[in-house]
């Protein structure tokens, strides 16, 4: 039914092949491959809201937020995907849909040149949030989870440190608003040789603090490669950046809170301890 679809969409070519993109928690996405009448083949992603309970949990966070927000983006030249069509109720494809056009590239696997990489991430950023948009074409920005009133998973209540970063997370408040991606990490990013060639996952983009983008970039990087690495992309966004960053040590927290709050589960000791030196490393910030 979902490749009906995207044929008649597409303009009534031939679907050569279809295959499954890196698994997430948040969508089904795969990309197909369309011969077009004309005997051209074309990339295309088709991006399924197939999450059971999304609708339930994550109202908000719709199909036709996501091509609203593509619309405006390929007005401003960004490196994103581009709008096919939209199948926002699910009547053809089951659940709620789009179809975009695939970027070349791939999300980064192992990065050699570290600093070309950071800075490419943060250049991307600082384009990002040049962007001119109504607060009325994008939802406000909101964490995932009530930070005044959520509590510690229970297997992390007791740590000074996560409680420490909780009672400060929970004193925030957006001083102002610009257009965000909302949960850029370089999993959203693809790379070809080196290169960025595209920012995805454009589902939770909102109007809120840009500093909401650079900690949620930075306790991802802090995960994968280390505090210099988070250091080191702050410090490459605000050499390209005219943002002038507030409180930037609070945000960090507040985007780290934002995912550990979800951790009903104990997470292994060697995936929590870079998470944690790093929430120790910005309540330092904070009371700096």
């Amino acid at each position: 039914m979902a490749l009906n679809w995207v044929r008649d969409v597409s303009g009534g070519g031939q679907i050569l092949a279809v295959r499954l993109l890196r698994t997430g928690g948040w969508h089904a996405n795969h990309a197909v491959t369309v011969l077009e009448p004309a005997g051209r083949e074309r990339q295309l992603v088709l991006r399924r809201w197939a999450r059971p309970g999304w609708d339930l949990e994550d109202p908000d966070l719709t199909a036709s937020r996501e091509a609203a927000v593509l619309g405006l983006l390929e007005r401003a030249g960004l490196p994103t995907p581009r709008l096919i069509a939209s199948d926002s109720l699910g009547a053809h494809c089951d659940v709620p849909a789009l179809l975009t056009t695939r970027l070349p590239g791939h999300p980064p696997g192992r990065v050699r040149d570290v600093d070309g990489f950071l800075t490419q991430l943060a250049q991307s950023l600082t384009r990002i949030h040049r962007l001119t948009v109504g607060s009325r074409e994008v939802p406000a920005f909101r964490t995932y989870f009530p930070m005044r009133q959520a509590p510690l998973p229970g297997w992390l209540q007791g740590d000074r440190v996560w409680e420490a970063a909780l009672a400060v997370a929970r004193e925030a408040e957006p001083t102002y608003a610009a257009f965000i991606h909302r949960d850029y990490h370089p999993g959203n990013s693809l790379w070809r040789y080196g290169a960025l060639t595209g920012v995805v996952d454009w589902t939770q983009a909102s109007m809120g603090p840009v500093e909401v983008d650079v900690g949620s970039m930075r306790w991802n990087l802090a995960a994968d490669f280390g505090l210099p690495a988070a250091d080191r992309f702050l410090e490459a966004y605000r050499a390209s950046s005219t943002f002038e960053l507030r409180d930037q040590s609070i945000w960090d927290l507040v985007t780290v809170m934002d995912f550990v709050l979800s951790m009903s589960d104990p997470c292994p000791e060697d995936e929590m301890s870079p998470l944690r030196a790093y929430a120790r490393a910005c309540l330092r910030q904070t009371r700096s």
